[in-house]
């Protein structure tokens, strides 16, 4: 079962030094629109940079509406990755939370 967290749950997580990692899996253009921080690394390089990743560490992907972030997140599952979380809704759902953005 994948594991989701919302954006205002993210937004604590960040406000409170939570130690995980943050990946974009968006495009360039996508990201330099805007983003929240965190790696970028687009859906299409992710599993070249899968050694990157650690393995005992809470990760959490994002994307614009949830939806890459989740084929992202069931790739590395097959690999054996744990702790890994889906922004639900994405960019979308921060936005809409009235979250600030990088």
């Amino acid at each position: 079962m994948m594991q989701q967290v919302t954006a205002t749950a993210l937004k604590d997580w960040i406000r409170n030094s939570k130690s995980f990692m943050l990946i974009d899996v968006r495009e360039e253009w996508e990201r330099n629109a805007y983003n929240i921080g965190g790696e970028h690394i687009p859906m299409g390089n992710i599993m070249a940079a899968m050694n990157e990743l650690p393995q005992d560490k809470e990760i959490v992907f994002y994307c614009e509406k949830g939806i890459r972030s989740v084929i992202v997140i069931q790739r590395l599952e097959d690999y054996g990755f744990e702790h890994l979380f889906n922004l639900a809704g994405g960019m979308k759902a921060w936005k809409e939370a009235g979250l600030d953005t990088e």
